[in-house]
């Protein structure tokens, strides 16, 4: 039984494993980029990058993955940012 739950999060894995890889190496907000940085690039608490990992963690991948593309059309320049919970 064990065995069948882990395949069926195995999509949501890989996907927190992607931002997990794009957080450690080219986030300006968690990556060693963040040296530039110093007040962080994103608008928004938590970081778009952060919020999708939660958003999977908690809906899934096909109930998240629109929640996730909203929040990164979000933002951008004209936005008034702010905290944002998934």
């Amino acid at each position: 039984m064990k065995f069948l739950l882990s395949i069926w999060h195995l999509p949501r894995n890989f996907l927190r494993g992607l931002i997990w890889l794009y957080q450690k190496t080219l986030s300006p907000d968690h990556s060693w980029l963040r040296h530039f940085f110093s007040n962080g690039c994103c608008r928004f608490h938590p970081t778009c990058s952060e919020y999708g990992k939660l958003a999977l963690k908690k809906y899934g991948v096909m109930r998240a993955i629109p929640k996730i593309v909203w929040r990164i059309l979000r933002c951008n320049p004209w936005s008034g940012g702010g905290i944002d919970k998934p």
